[in-house]
């Protein structure tokens, strides 16, 4: 993909498929080109209006600004940028429903990835976006993909899995959704059905620059189903890809020392910890993040994760 601007190149890629079942090839390679273009797309929009300024500041320059620091590897800065972005375009065109899910899904991200400075007062806005935005435009693959984050932080799982379902039936190239839909089900207990979702996810998006997120995803899936050895490769490889966020070092942790490296486990937990000081135990864990407390995700926990981070020396209480 060529800018007709500048002549620079935006995108290029190679893909391979199994020729044996060319129906299944097909709707991959199609899948992935429009997820990729999607994203290249939106960044290249977002690069310009930041270039340009938004000479007419219309809503439609700030949610393209808004969406394109959203799929930026994602950091406090970035998210806080995005929102402010969606915030304008709400306040220019308050019936706008795109502002809404972009508020919507900006919040819910940063509550699931600890960004939050107010967790209560973010959970009860996003609910709000979201719940208008559903109310207004009912198949909208983002709005389903946010609420069903929304509902799994919430602790209503089921209607997670019914939400992030219903955002992939919406649109089937929707990565982050299969990806979430991967994780709701590992917490559901049930991380054999999970694996193949996250999966899917990587081979449509590979290069999301969240690709930590999916990796992640699909490690502590790999560790709660006990295949120990995959579980630390895409640990390993989620850390390297964004080593600011603090669970994926505590989950590598639990996977290092059910490997017996118990000095590597010890010092993912102490980054961990680095990171977010106030998750000092598996109670205060459990207490941030109540979907790891399901009975039957617990299950396999007790199992693996949470038997490799007690031999790491990460205390219960």
């Amino acid at each position: 993909m060529i800018d007709a601007e500048s002549g620079a190149q935006l995108w290029t890629d190679r893909l391979a498929s199994d020729r044996t079942d060319l129906v299944k090839a097909q709707r991959e390679i199609t899948g992935r080109i429009a997820r990729s273009l999607n994203l290249q797309l939106t960044e290249a929009v977002g690069r310009r209006v930041e270039r340009d300024g938004p000479a007419n500041p219309d809503a439609q320059d700030f949610l393209m600004r808004g969406w394109a620091l959203y799929y930026r590897p994602a950091s406090s800065a970035s998210r806080q940028e995005a929102r402010r972005d969606f915030e304008r375009a709400l306040e220019i065109d308050p019936q706008s429903v795109r502002a809404r899910i972009g508020i919507g899904t900006v919040l819910v991200d940063d509550l699931v990835l600890r960004f939050s400075s107010d967790l209560e007062r973010d959970k009860a806005r996003a609910q709000e976006m979201l719940g208008e935005a559903l109310e207004r435009e009912m198949n909208d693959s983002m709005a389903h993909f946010a609420m069903g984050m929304l509902r799994r932080i919430q602790n209503r799982l089921n209607d997670s899995q019914i939400e992030l379902e219903t955002a992939i039936a919406l649109d089937r190239n929707n990565a982050r959704a299969l990806q979430q839909l991967g994780v709701t089900l590992m917490c559901l207990g049930e991380p054999e059905d999970a694996f193949p979702q996250i999966e899917r996810a990587i081979r449509l998006n590979p290069h999301d620059p969240n690709i930590a997120s999916y990796y992640w995803a699909a490690g502590s899936a790999e560790l709660v189903s006990g295949r120990v050895d995959d579980a630390v490769s895409l640990l390993t490889k989620a850390r390297a890809a964004n080593p600011r966020l603090y669970f994926i070092h505590l989950w590598l942790a639990g996977s290092l020392a059910l490997k017996r490296d118990l000095g590597a486990a010890r010092s993912a937990v102490a980054e961990s910890l680095e990171l977010r000081p106030e998750v000092s135990s598996l109670a205060r864990w459990r207490a941030e993040n109540l979907f790891y407390t399901n009975p039957r995700f617990t299950a396999l926990a007790d199992k693996t994760v949470y038997a490799g981070l007690r031999q790491a020396g990460f205390p219960d209480e």
